[in-house]
């Protein structure tokens, strides 16, 4: 074989039947594919590997990891080359789907969406483990992500770090004040009284508005942080606009930076912790890094922040970061 030939790895797709999604409150689908990636390697080795779970921003799903991108390799293709240059031991990559009807689940429990937690942790994390031959223990197994995806990661270090050993976000939601608010007056002038009116006319148009993120985002965390039974409180009055307190205290009770003082055992635990964002993101999360840090070296808690030039936009290169230093600490 030429030396220049790129070995390949293996992307497979299983459908999984979910017990935990089946009749969740907005009955989204509980059969879902799950993407997994194996090792150019693997059918031959006969070995065991090490997994990392790659969880998606807000609006995602695993299956846009593999998107195919001219201009850009896609985590499949990401992977190989990492593989192949020795920057990466051979890894199963596996890209789960825990999108909902209002744009994400943030890989929580809510009666509101479901229990994502709990599908991830007790249902695919066993589900991978009965199917490939994967090294079925926290030393070797990861999770990662970015945005919302960063989010999901560090609550699985900071709640199952018996199932997750070593973490890595990218531009996770973290330190709330400063990256939600600013779409609540955008959401408020949108959502007109009637958050489901909302999301009807939402799903009902092929082409979004200007500022229809800005709503989306606030209906998702609100359906996450801040359930009502199957429904949600939003984080403001729906006549003035004016901040609910009482609602926003609960969106903060979920904040990372608050969650730390909660997880310092978990924490403590982890073979890798890395936090990263780019020093331009436009939801400040590199902010809420800086304070996460913070907050994790006053409860000495071992872990690596790094910055880097850039926004919070089109950054899946910063997986190969991520990617490398779970290959190190493995």
């Amino acid at each position: 074989m030429k030396a220049n030939v790129l070995l390949e790895g293996t992307t497979k797709c299983l459908r999984h039947k979910s017990e935990i999604l089946h009749a969740n409150p907005l009955g989204d689908p509980h059969v879902r594919d799950l993407f997994v990636y194996l090792p150019p390697d693997y059918h031959e080795s006969g070995r065991t590997y090490p997994s990392v779970y790659c969880l998606t921003g807000f609006t995602g799903r695993g299956k846009m990891l593999l998107n195919d991108n001219a201009f850009s390799p896609n985590l499949a293709e990401r992977m190989d080359k990492l593989i192949a240059s020795g920057f990466v031991k051979p890894m199963i990559l596996v890209m789960p789907d825990c999108f909902t009807y209002y744009g994400g689940s943030q890989y929580i429990n809510s009666t509101a969406t479901g229990n994502y937690e709990d599908y991830l942790t007790q249902e695919i994390v066993p589900f991978v483990d009965g199917n490939f031959r994967t090294i079925a223990d926290q030393k070797c197994r990861a999770v990662m992500g970015k945005s919302s995806g960063g989010y999901g990661s560090l609550i699985m270090g900071m709640r199952h770090a018996d199932l997750f050993g070593l973490v890595c976000t990218i531009a996770g939601d973290a330190y709330f004040e400063y990256c939600y608010p600013m779409d609540f007056a955008k959401a408020y002038r949108l959502i007109k009284g009637d958050p489901h009116e909302f999301m009807k006319k939402f799903w009902a148009r092929e082409k979004q508005g200007k500022d229809d993120h800005s709503a989306l985002n606030t209906i998702g965390m609100s359906a996450c942080y801040s359930p009502n039974g199957s429904d949600f409180d939003l984080p403001f009055d729906l006549t003035t606009g004016e901040i609910r307190d009482d609602v926003w205290k609960r969106w903060l009770e979920h904040d990372p930076v608050r969650l730390v003082e909660k997880s310092v055992g978990n924490l403590k635990s982890l073979k890798l912790l890395y936090l990263t964002a780019g020093t331009r993101d436009e939801f400040a999360l590199d902010l809420g890094a800086r304070i996460l840090s913070n907050k994790l070296n006053h409860f000495d808690i071992p872990h690596i922040h790094e910055e880097f030039d850039d926004g919070h936009f089109n950054i899946s290169y910063r997986y190969n970061r991520s990617l490398e230093l779970i290959s190190q600490n493995l």
